[in-house]
């Protein structure tokens, strides 16, 4: 049988060894919902992992994580700034409207400065500033940026300054969808405070992803004003996502965090992708920060990596996409990389 080698999504990876023992080990009484012993453990992990005060919820999916942090921000009225690519927008099925109660996405494009899908204050202002002061017109009530973006690219510490300083000056509220949060991480510096510094602002929410990180079904919410931590509750509750047995979720968090595996993850993701990338040359159509590249391709050279046993998606007419997880092997990667140099 053809083995086939894997770069369509880091969400097809397989949920790590460690995170299976932990939700074993968890496997006995405890209390219900959020009441047990593990899910209260997570505000002071996630609290040391920031270096400052937060609170953490567990959640099951990144489209829950993001829209109930956001649903703290923007009233129904209301807008939240994002990237017109941006995962809330493209990939979410209408949820933030759904979530907010008819809140409005106000989308920001390339012609609004940025690069890889990258917000910037002046882009944002852009958009805004036009907007009339009045009842007749949605106001801006949040931010919403991507860690890493849509096209793999990661926010540095002056551009997360800017942004902060930026969201404060208009009384905006500024969140960050880190569905691959962990690989920007291991870019930024190798720890969470590299990729949402405390100088930064910080955020006021992040929604912490492990699922493509080598997690099974457990993302985390991060409020950096835990005040907040009680209204995300309600809401998550209200929503259907309070998970009875929600130590199961909060031990897949606490083996994630353990030993810096989600940064181990991450790294070595990170390190198969740039490899790929070298390989790539000016193929590559934005700069590799993470576990993603975006590959100039025309359509017979990708049925000559698919003959090749290559698994991947096409991006748009003349190019694809390749993800690297917690588990390629570097096996694989080597043979993409000399596969991709050949053609």
């Amino acid at each position: 049988m053809t083995t086939r080698m894997p770069f369509l999504s880091d969400n097809a990876a397989p949920v790590h060894p460690k995170v299976w023992e932990a939700m074993r080990a968890a496997d006995s009484a405890d209390n219900p919902y959020d009441g047990d012993a593990l899910s209260a453990e997570l505000d002071a992990r996630f609290a040391d992992l920031f270096g400052r005060e937060c609170a953490g919820l567990w959640i099951a999916t990144g489209t829950a994580a993001n829209c109930l942090a956001l649903a703290t921000m923007c009233q129904p009225h209301g807008g939240v700034v994002c990237h017109r690519e941006a995962h809330i927008e493209v990939d979410e099925g209408g949820a933030g409207g759904f979530f907010l109660h008819g809140a409005k996405l106000m989308l920001c494009g390339d012609d609004h400065g940025g690069e890889g899908a990258k917000l910037t204050p002046d882009g944002i202002a852009a958009l805004i500033d036009p907007i009339r002061d009045d009842v007749h017109q949605v106001q801006a009530h949040a931010i919403a940026i991507t860690q890493a973006s849509e096209y793999g690219m990661t926010y540095s510490a002056d551009e997360l300054a800017a942004l902060a300083n930026f969201a404060r000056s208009r009384g905006l509220g500024l969140h960050m969808d880190g569905a691959r949060f962990a690989n920007a991480a291991a870019f930024a510096g190798g720890n969470a405070q590299g990729a949402a510094p405390k100088a930064a602002g910080p955020v006021d929410s992040l929604a912490f992803g492990f699922i493509k990180n080598g997690g099974m079904g457990a993302e985390a919410v991060v409020l950096f004003d835990p005040e907040q931590a009680d209204l995300v509750k309600y809401r998550r509750k209200r929503a259907g996502h309070l998970q009875c047995k929600g130590r199961y979720l909060a031990a897949q968090i606490l083996a994630m965090l353990d030993g810096d595996l989600w940064l181990v993850n991450a790294s070595h993701a990170n390190a198969a992708a740039g490899e790929i990338a070298t390989a790539c040359g000016d193929r590559l159509m934005y700069p590799v920060e993470a576990n993603e590249l975006f590959v100039q391709l025309s359509e017979a050279e990708r049925e000559t990596l698919r003959a090749q046993n290559f698994d991947f998606y096409d991006w748009g007419a003349d190019a694809a996409r390749f993800v690297t997880a917690w588990n390629t092997r570097d096996e694989d990667t080597s043979a993409l990389a000399k596969a991709i140099a050949s053609l």
